[in-house]
């Protein structure tokens, strides 16, 4: 299993894939809490030029290929995880898949695991590690 204070040690690059730029947002929280331990967060949406002052990226396709993601953190519908972990298969990079509170999808599940890549499900990155500092 994941030790969750190593995986959030820096220096990380954690992709957020919906991340919002509304404050209120689950996604936009939980970002500045990473951003808060000194990991490097790359916004992923479509929909938004950048949050925190950084560049978002339409997906993460998009982003340059030196660029080691150590975590893919989704916020997304659950339709569009299994788009997204074949996207990561595709790049070729290891990242730890990461799903929030609520998410199952035993055929994305599967994908990750066939192409050795470790998801982690129905719990959120933030909430673990508050839990685990204490």
């Amino acid at each position: 299993m994941i030790e969750i204070k190593e995986l959030l040690t820096p220096p990380k690059t954690i992709a957020v894939v919906g991340l919002s730029n509304k404050i209120e947002r689950p996604s936009n929280m939980v970002a500045r809490y990473l951003i808060g331990l000194g990991l490097t967060i790359i916004p992923v949406n479509p929909n938004i030029e950048s949050v925190f002052g950084l560049k978002s990226y339409k997906s993460l396709n998009e982003i340059p290929k030196n660029i080691k993601i150590d975590i893919v953190d989704i916020f997304r519908k659950e339709s569009e995880i299994m788009p997204l972990i074949a996207e990561i298969v595709e790049s070729g990079q290891k990242p730890i898949i990461w799903l929030q509170e609520g998410f199952f999808d035993q055929e994305s599940k599967t994908l990750a695991q066939k192409n050795n890549l470790e998801l982690v499900e129905g719990m959120c990155l933030m909430k673990a590690h508050e839990r685990k500092m204490e």
